[in-house]
């Protein structure tokens, strides 16, 4: 009998193997341990990737999205808007810059802005925002062409939380990387262990502007450059060692040891979107006709959620509990920012989000990851069924 352990269903998991130890073996016996040749490669296979052109790995995805609104000019004057729904640092980067945020609502089925709701929201006759951080909420895209449109008809700077979506195309676009939209400015990703890949904690901001890439990167570490070109007060006895602190930057940097592993990592981002997109059909095939709003189906999402939908928030507590029970893990993603205690202070009303409590209430994370069995799958589907009595 196996023991209570392999019993247990993770909703995800980090996909390593003896590749991703022999190149933190390597690494770990390299020259340099941080701010070495390792940061510099695995910004180019990310930015060569994605097609992107440029980009700047920190230290993790919150990181990534916070340097980027700076480096954008964020700051105590503008106006950011997001998604209810998502992690709080989709909100809390622009508010560390002194920035007032808003909310554009949701679709409910979707968890992802209602481009609708964006359109009426620019229209109305409010302050218009400085930038939208549009959310690829589980790693999916549909919406965004459109979205990037409105904001850019607009004139709103657009920038990505692509923090689940590293490995996406766009649902328009099949053909185009996320990170790569013509009419985005910057995507964020996250490298957290149960992202697309990992490098333990991490992040990467990726963008066609040399510019903006120089200057995110410049914030990452302290706002410090030795760029002889950009030297403002420097003497004649100073020599190499000297630098100058031209922003207030942070300590955002990411080691040659995490960026040796999403180098190993980025070696089967292919295999592990593939997996992803296999286990996702599968689903769809085996829980088609149980009482349950399913995600569309997608070949560019990078399926880091799998989000159903029950009929009501009562159906989805007995289904996590239930699942809990028989060593199976799900996850709500996620509870809508404006309800969260911090946000409410600030005036914020769940109310005023609709879309998003109607999603809410009702979404429930299933496992995904690349090595979910197909007899996982089965067990999944055959708890869920018992518990609904279906």
């Amino acid at each position: 009998m196996r023991d209570a352990v392999a019993e247990r269903i993770p909703y995800s998991c980090q996909t390593v193997d003896a590749r991703d130890a022999s190149a933190l073996a390597e690494a770990v016996s390299a020259p340099f341990l941080t701010q070495g040749p390792s940061v510099v490669a695995f910004e180019e296979a990310a930015a060569r990737w994605t097609g992107a052109g440029h980009g700047v790995a920190v230290s993790n995805g919150t990181a990534a999205l916070h340097i980027a609104l700076q480096a954008l000019d964020i700051g105590p004057d503008s106006l950011v808007w997001t998604s209810p729904v998502s992690f709080v640092a989709s909100a809390n980067a622009a508010r560390y810059l002194g920035a007032e945020v808003d909310f554009v609502d949701v679709d409910p089925e979707t968890g992802m802005i209602d481009p609708d709701k964006l359109a009426a929201k620019l229209t109305a006759g409010g302050r218009k925002p400085d930038m939208l951080v549009a959310v690829h909420l589980a790693g999916h895209t549909g919406g965004f062409d459109r979205i990037a449109a409105i904001c850019a008809e607009h004139g709103v700077t657009l920038v990505e939380d692509a923090a689940h979506a590293f490995g996406a195309a766009y649902e328009d676009r099949p053909n185009v990387k996320v990170g790569a939209h013509p009419l985005s400015t910057a995507a964020t990703f996250s490298f957290h262990p149960l992202k697309s890949i990992t490098t333990g904690e991490g992040g990467m901001i990726v963008t066609r502007s040399e510019d903006l890439a120089w200057r995110m990167a410049m914030l990452r570490s302290h706002g410090i450059t030795k760029d002889p070109a950009l030297l403002s007060v420097a003497r004649p006895e100073d020599g190499a060692w000297y630098y100058e602190q031209h922003a207030l930057g942070f300590n955002y940097r990411l080691c040659d040891i995490q960026a040796a592993l999403g180098l190993a990592q980025m070696e089967r981002l292919d295999e592990f979107m593939a997996a992803r997109r296999d286990r996702a059909r599968r689903y769809g095939e085996i829980l088609a006709g149980l009482p349950l709003g399913l995600p569309a189906p997608s070949e560019v999402s990078s399926w880091h959620l799998y989000a159903v939908r029950a009929a009501d928030a009562a159906m989805r507590r007995a289904l996590y509990d239930g699942l809990k029970a028989q060593g199976i893990e799900t996850q709500v993603h996620y509870i809508p920012i404006p309800s969260q205690p911090e946000y409410r202070a600030l005036g914020f009303r769940p109310e005023d989000y609709p879309g998003a409590e109607a999603y809410y209430a009702r979404c429930l994370s299933l496992p995904i990851y690349p090595r979910l069995t197909d007899a996982d799958q089965d067990r999944v589907r055959a708890a869920i069924a018992e518990i609904l009595g279906a």
